[in-house]
């Protein structure tokens, strides 16, 4: 998602330094009184618009919303694409395979119907946060079966791994 922000921002980035320097050419051409470029009417709507008319407003507040939409979308926080191993040069391990791979982990506990697994990252640390059906008892048996497929994949240093287990719901 990161590339598809990036992408934004940069076609918002030209639009708004193109619109600029349109703006700042015909201003310049106005102020001189000389009749604009590219836009027939420029003189006239540049030296008539005021802020209290309705499209100099709407026209503000369309790029101000746009702008901050951009902001929050580079501002939020992304799962990452991918985990750094320790001590290893460089090597890491993709995100989404490493949670696959701890969900068929926690599937294979006898008394887990449902798992999914997400891996939170804090800094160069990360655990996994395990959601799963099954008996709450065999909460030790999925922590220890998730402890085993990391050391299996040569994790960092292992920390808690969240788990919650959900009892299944009986039909009635």
């Amino acid at each position: 998602m990161r590339t598809v922000n990036r992408v934004a921002t940069l076609l918002l980035a030209v639009a708004l330094l193109a619109g600029g320097i349109l703006v700042a050419v015909e201003a310049s051409l106005a102020a001189l009184g000389r009749p604009g470029l590219l836009l027939p009417g420029g003189h006239a709507a540049l030296t008539g618009t005021r802020w209290q008319d309705a499209p100099a407003r709407i026209v503000a507040a369309a790029v101000t919303l746009i702008g901050l939409v951009v902001l929050a979308a580079q501002l939020r926080r992304w799962h990452p694409t991918r985990l750094r191993l320790d001590g290893a040069d460089g090597w890491h391990l993709h995100r989404r395979s490493v949670e696959r791979r701890l969900t068929r982990a926690v599937r294979s506990v006898p008394s887990v119907r449902r798992a999914r697994v997400r891996i939170r990252r804090r800094g160069d640390a990360w655990r996994p946060r395990v959601t799963a059906t099954g008996d709450p008892a065999a909460r030790s048996d999925v922590e220890f079966a998730v402890h085993r497929e990391l050391d299996r994949l040569a994790a960092p240093t292992r920390g808690r791994v969240e788990v919650r287990l959900v009892p299944a719901r009986r039909a009635a």
